[in-house]
């Protein structure tokens, strides 16, 4: 009954374009009093993560050194430009690495430290913390040479009807972008915010702990977070994104 119930104002609805021109931040779809919070560092709440994350970074590991020893007080030796690459291309993995299973490896070969699974809360809070170094860098990710496979699997997975709801990513983010959808507008489904901080659960949710909830929204068994098909979504996403400046921690809903 609900999925014919969604067919039938699928079918009521205008269809606008199927694509937009030029990629927009989430941020601009938000109430002026959202966007107020983002902008304010004290009001922020996805600062206390970034906090924490500090904390953690200069926080002595096994083997007693810490992320200050390469990456300096504050991660002042961090490049910005390099963190607004991410997810890169890595040999040694044969594949794609994400900032946050980057953060991983600097722990266990530099810390002595034993790997945390993907999105344990120490290594969000990490990830947010690198992230938030490069606030205001725009997001650029290569996916001209050995990342292509992974992007165009994340292109197709971001396409691929999912659920008992029948629906795609596209239908909220491209297709119906600008449409309401109870009491949010729906925008172009922008990851340059994550890891950021969600009113709807009231903390900081990682990039995959947001496909999770999607997934749930449309009654859709997800994958792991982690997982080679998140993992090739967000490179799809991150790229997609290209040019967006990095809000972590952003505000969402």
């Amino acid at each position: 009954m609900t999925r014919v119930l969604i067919m039938v104002l699928t079918a009521l609805l205008p269809l606008p374009s199927l694509a937009w021109e030029k990629p927009v931040s989430g941020y601009a779809y938000l109430p002026e009093q959202m966007q107020a919070m983002q902008d304010d560092s004290f009001e922020n709440p996805g600062m206390f993560t970034v906090e924490e994350g500090g904390v953690l970074f200069h926080t002595p590991g096994y083997n007693g050194n810490s992320c200050v020893g390469c990456h300096g007080e504050g991660g002042s030796r961090l490049d910005a430009r390099a963190i607004a690459r991410y997810p890169v291309f890595s040999p040694e993995h044969q594949g794609p690495l994400t900032l946050q299973q980057r953060i991983n490896d600097c722990r266990e070969h530099h810390l002595d430290e034993f790997p945390l699974t993907y999105d344990e809360p120490d290594l969000i809070r990490l990830e947010t913390f690198v992230r938030h170094l490069a606030r205001g860098e725009k997001v650029n990710v290569d996916v001209s040479g050995p990342l292509r496979p992974w992007h165009e699997s994340g292109k197709a997975l971001y396409h691929t009807r999912i659920g008992q709801l029948d629906m795609a990513c596209h239908h909220c983010h491209d297709r119906y972008v600008d449409l309401n959808l109870r009491d949010q507008v729906l925008n172009q489904g922008h990851s340059n915010a994550f890891p950021a901080h969600r009113l709807l659960i009231g903390d900081i949710s990682s990039l995959h702990g947001k496909f999770r909830d999607c997934y749930a929204t449309l009654r859709a068994m997800p994958h792991e977070v982690g997982s080679e098909e998140f993992i090739a979504l967000e490179v799809y996403l991150n790229a997609r994104g290209n040019g967006l400046p990095i809000e972590t921690p952003g505000i969402r809903r």
